[in-house]
């Protein structure tokens, strides 16, 4: 009989298309109906045949919880400050006015010239006074304000880099740590030379530089010439808050390749240990300061790869190089002395660029990678 009673009132529940307001268990006003709810089921545990109806109640309690903001998001009519309590549309213009453009580029919709656009408006206009006042910036339009409302009144809570950047950085890393991060070098090695790209998180080009290694694949193996060699490099990098050192992703089991494969993976070894300060004993709460990118990754993220193999960075680097001075927001920011100094430097048939090359384009990616992760 119990069970009879308990089936009857969860069937009732599930299959009533609206709450008529009446005082009971799911009282509510009368202009808001349920959504359609999905029926799920249990399974009687005495015959093990019958299954009694139950309603989702996530959805049913999502529903209940929804604010008139949902609405608001459809009606272009609706003022967008009506949609919002007070306490609510002080913290949305707090965050508007007050944001610096790396802030506003965490919120859902603003990464990119959104968020720059807003600089610009409130620059040029002073401070946001109404919610409505957002839709005069470009690029907004009245839905898009209000999934940036609700993003900044719901913010995403940011996880550990379980995410795309976690798939080409090793060792795994907070993505907190790397978000606080100023400014990284990133360093590239080949079989001549280092070289180097000292980058910020505005994407400004602080540092960009090579040195030649006159003791790489010269005769026998000396592994106190290396030494030298790596610490003349390592000597002349700038101070940043990580060192983002090049992965080759040479894997092919050709005995000719050998030798290459040695000097690679003798040089990473040699920045590692170099680069990495000893903590002793070791502290958990002290991030790595030397990371591996890998190639390909980096490869894949410019469009340079055909099949496995990597093409030259060499012309999108003119293109990065070209926006700086042509667009008003570029990817990549370069001072006026280093666009005079490369600005020939990369034509076609000189290989002395490559390795330059390599080193910013990895660094762009790593913050590009970073900002598509924390989103």
């Amino acid at each position: 009989m119990k069970m009879w009673v308990a089936r009857r009132f969860l069937s009732l529940v599930t299959h009533s298309g609206r709450v008529t307001g009446h005082a009971g268990l799911f009282k509510r006003t009368r202009i808001v109906s349920l959504p359609e709810l999905e029926i799920q089921y249990l399974q009687c545990t005495c015959c093990w045949r019958s299954r009694v109806p139950v309603a989702c109640f996530e959805t049913l309690n999502a529903s209940t919880s929804s604010t008139s903001s949902d609405h608001c998001k459809h009606d272009d009519s609706v003022s967008l400050d009506a949609c919002y309590t007070s306490e609510q549309r002080d913290t949305i213009l707090q965050i508007l006015n007050n944001g610096t453009p790396a802030d506003l580029a965490g919120i859902k919709l603003l990464r990119g010239r959104k968020s720059l656009s807003i600089v610009d408006y409130r620059t040029k206009n002073g401070p946001f006074k109404t919610l409505e006042s957002l839709v005069k910036v470009p690029r907004f339009k009245h839905k898009s304000a209000v999934i940036v409302f609700n993003a900044i009144l719901n913010p995403v809570k940011k996880k550990k880099v379980k995410s795309q950047l976690g798939k080409f950085i090793r060792p795994e890393v907070d993505v907190s740590w790397l978000e606080d991060a100023n400014s990284i070098v990133s360093v590239v090695s080949s079989t001549t030379r280092i070289s180097w790209a000292h980058v910020d998180r505005g994407m400004m080009v602080l540092d960009w530089q090579q040195i030649v290694c006159p003791n790489f694949l010269k005769g026998s193996y000396m592994a106190s010439a290396y030494l030298n060699d790596v610490s003349a490099a390592v000597s002349c990098l700038p101070s940043a808050d990580f060192y983002i050192i090049e992965k080759p992703s040479i894997s092919v089991p050709n005995s000719a390749l050998l030798p290459i494969v040695t000097h690679m993976r003798t040089v990473e070894a040699m920045l590692f240990a170099l680069l990495e300060p000893k903590n002793t004993p070791p502290d958990i709460n002290i991030p790595p300061r030397v990371l591996n990118m890998i190639r390909n990754a980096v490869g894949r993220h410019f469009g340079l790869m055909v099949g496995d193999s990597r093409t030259s960075g060499v012309q999108v680097v003119q293109q990065l190089m070209t926006e700086s001075v042509t667009q008003k927001n570029p990817r990549v920011h370069f001072p006026a002395e280093l666009l005079f100094k490369y600005r020939k430097a990369f034509g076609m048939g000189k290989g002395k660029g490559e390795e330059l090359c390599d080193a910013l384009l990895q660094a762009v990616a790593f913050y590009e990678l970073l900002g598509e992760s924390s989103s």
